[in-house]
């Protein structure tokens, strides 16, 4: 998630950082560079004159030029002025009717279905809400289909009966009242482009249903054009607030950094992968940190606490207290580990180590390694000799030596665990609860 752009701008801030005084003169040099990344980044350009001269104007001020550390004080104006143009604090749905309609618009190929399928896991998992789901999209013949499946998938409900789309809609709403649904999460049809008869289906739709959010979901690859396809639709609808898709993807990043300031709108979440949980709520904070390096260490443990088998993480912490520790925990902690994603994405929500470069596919060796042995193998690592050793080897598709590289880290690991025998270990995070 905007790798460039962080890698980019955290290599302009670092001269700032370096520097023991700071000159007029050096602070426009430096957001010269900081000017041109934005705009590289495809970011609005009016955005990024106002961001420039904010942070100058706050920069220049006597406190900073005379303290002890101007370059560090300079990246902070500049954290906090992501903050500002990102949209300042956390915005929330307005869930406050019964049941609360939340209609989702956006253009062809937004992933306005997929983004509707994860809200409705979100607000069902993590807010307790009973959720149902409206196919309103008949313009697309597997849209309907695709949103049963997700529906399925997620354990949510889908109405898809009814003629035209608002049909659709009004009859999932009179079920959602009938059954005492919370929330009605309304799918709507896109286009490849804005249109008449697109913006008339969803001003009928708005007028019928009175929903609480109109929430635009905009792909973050568009760049540029998502920002301008914000404002045509609140030109016409008034939407209430924005969900920013693909943000695993290569996104320059400008568009987030952009529609939030341009359209006056929130960013209330974020798609960041394909699987159903892979949706963020947004906090504007936590998203300039990530973006200079700083990482996310709430929205670590967030991931990890909604993820992560408890139950599994305090046997861990019983077995390394009580030296038990074997290589079938090893396994189910690897197994843990990767509920979290790839190691990639986790790396990016630790303070300085967004652009550690992680060998995927060594991990990958070391669980085949694992799944290669026995459950007797694994408890009792003291009985692998050589043949069974080579057994394992080719059932993993690696060396023998590889076997033994594997066995010996093993053991070097239970020997510093042994030295955390007796002392009280950290609970609360991913191997400590």
């Amino acid at each position: 998630m905007f790798n460039v752009l962080t890698e980019k701008l955290n290599g302009v801030l670092e001269k700032f950082r370096r520097q023991g005084q700071l000159t007029e003169k050096d602070l426009d040099e430096g957001l010269r560079e900081v000017r041109l990344v934005l705009l590289e980044a495809d970011v609005n350009y009016k955005v990024v004159k106002k961001f420039v001269d904010e942070v100058k104007q706050k920069a220049l001020g006597e406190n900073i030029l005379q303290s002890l550390t101007p370059g560090q004080q300079v990246v902070k104006v500049v954290r906090d002025e992501l903050v500002q143009i990102l949209g300042q604090k956390q915005s929330e749905l307005n869930l406050s009717r019964y049941p609360s309609v939340l209609l989702m618009v956006g253009l062809q190929g937004s992933g306005k279905t997929t983004a509707s399928a994860k809200l409705a896991k979100h607000l069902a998992t993590k807010v307790d809400k009973k959720v149902l789901l409206a196919a309103t999209d008949l313009q697309r013949p597997a849209a309907i289909e695709q949103l049963k499946q997700l529906g399925h998938r997620i354990g949510q409900p889908v109405f898809a009966e009814g003629k035209t789309p608002v049909q659709v809609a009004t009859g999932a709403l009179d079920h959602a009242k009938k059954n005492a649904f919370d929330v009605l999460i309304v799918d709507t049809a896109g286009r490849l482009q804005i249109n008449e008869e697109l913006m008339a289906e969803l001003e009928e739709m708005n007028q019928k249903l009175e929903p609480s959010e109109i929430l635009l979901v905009a792909d973050a690859m568009t760049g540029q054009e998502a920002v301008n396809i914000a404002q045509a639709f609140d030109t016409r609808l008034k939407i209430s607030g924005i969900i920013l898709t693909k943000l695993d993807g290569d996104a320059r990043g400008g568009a987030a950094l952009s529609m939030a300031e341009v359209t006056g709108k929130p960013i209330k979440f974020i798609g960041i992968g394909e699987k159903p949980e892979d949706l963020e709520v947004f906090y504007p904070e936590r998203m300039a940190e990530r973006i200079l390096g700083m990482g996310d260490i709430l929205g670590l443990i967030e991931q990890a606490e909604a993820q992560l088998d408890h139950a599994d993480a305090e046997d861990f912490v019983r077995k390394v207290r009580e030296d038990k520790f074997s290589l079938e925990d090893f396994r189910t902690q690897i197994r843990q580990v990767r509920k979290l994603g790839p190691l990639t994405k986790l790396l990016q929500k630790i303070p300085g180590m967004g652009q550690v470069e992680v060998d995927e596919k060594a991990l990958n060796r070391v669980e085949a390694i694992l799944n290669s042995m026995t459950r007797h193998e694994r408890l009792r690592p003291e009985v692998l000799n050589g043949s069974r050793k080579k057994r394992i080897a080719s059932g993993s598709g690696v060396q023998v030596s590889d076997v033994n590289k594997l066995l010996k880290r093993f053991e070097e690991a239970r020997k510093m665990m042994k030295q955390l025998k007796g002392k009280r270990l950290p609970m609360g995070m991913p191997f400590g609860r």
